[in-house]
């Protein structure tokens, strides 16, 4: 498979995701509202939830995810490799080069974030500059480069934005039915509404966990396009597939990230906090690193 293949085949495979993840909150908006008797209330009550969450996410996230990370902007001095090839692939792909910063841990990992290519900022640990070598370096840095030249860095904060959306439903329904169930009237049509509250209250319980899988699923799909899309940056996928078998075999965990931020991360930053067992792969953020290299070593 050819990296323009690998590319398109990803962007396909996200768009079919993500239309269907709107139909799923859209019906899950839908379902809940009736269940209660309010109508398409909902609907709009999950659309003004999604606005406010989209505005404060799409201008301040990057500023909330380098603080909860303990960031600090990187030293050109101290940190010439890192400023250099940011430059240089920044210009091959086009895009100004984005703001460089430093989170001060041995373990190996980065990250990008910024809602477009003119507000974007890519991390790493002090432990994945230290450790790879340049060309290693190149492979990671045009990886990021990539999330945020394809728009994935905005594209997962409004996947988030959707997760947090049908939370908020199944947390509104839940609390209705506990305080007095809704304005639906009981004689008429009792069992129509009887059996729409049943399904609400089954709906409000498994949508959070489909949610869950579709963004950490879509998730997946966007780490395959960035390493196709860096690969087509470098034009050396073997400086990735480097990359990422170090960083397969460092088992430090990074202690500064959280479930909120570490599927921005190019690997698992958890490692060995994983479980193991036939259903584990459903909760990864990321693919598995061998599938990884392996396809990156077929281009």
């Amino acid at each position: 498979m050819t990296i323009t293949s690998q590319v398109n085949s990803n962007k396909t495979k996200t768009y079919v995701f993500m239309t269907g993840y709107v139909v799923f909150v859209v019906l899950v908006g839908y379902i809940l509202g009736q269940a209660l008797g309010y109508g398409n209330s909902w609907l709009w009550i999950a659309v003004l939830f999604s606005v406010i969450s989209s505005f404060a996410s799409y201008y301040w996230g990057d500023k909330m995810v380098l603080a909860m990370s303990g960031a600090r902007p990187a030293d050109r001095k101290r940190h010439f490799d890192f400023f250099t090839v940011a430059e240089n692939l920044a210009i091959a792909a086009g895009i100004p080069k984005p703001k460089l910063y430093v989170i001060d841990d041995t373990a190996m990992n980065a990250f990008a974030t910024g809602r477009d290519p003119a507000h974007a900022v890519v991390c790493a640990t002090t432990g994945i500059l230290n450790r790879l070598e340049r060309r290693e370096l190149e492979g990671v840095i045009a990886h990021e480069l990539s999330h945020i030249r394809n728009y994935d860095t905005r594209l997962l904060a409004v996947i988030a934005v959707l997760v947090g959306t049908v939370a908020f439903l199944a947390d509104m329904f839940m609390r209705s039915l506990w305080w007095g169930g809704g304005r639906r009237d009981r004689d008429d049509d009792r069992n129509t509404g009887q059996l729409l509250i049943v399904v609400g209250i089954v709906l409000a319980i498994v949508s959070p966990i489909i949610a869950m899988f579709i963004q950490l699923a879509v998730s997946r799909k966007r780490e395959f396009l960035a390493d196709a899309s860096g690969a087509y940056l470098t034009r050396y996928p073997e400086g990735l597939a480097r990359a990422l078998e170090k960083l397969k075999k460092d088992h430090e965990v990074l202690e500064a990230a959280t479930n909120a931020t570490a599927h921005l991360y190019i690997t698992n930053p958890f490692k060995g906090k994983q479980f193991h067992a036939w259903f584990s792969s459903l909760f990864d953020t990321h693919p598995p690193i061998d599938e990884r290299i392996k396809i990156l070593r077929s281009m």
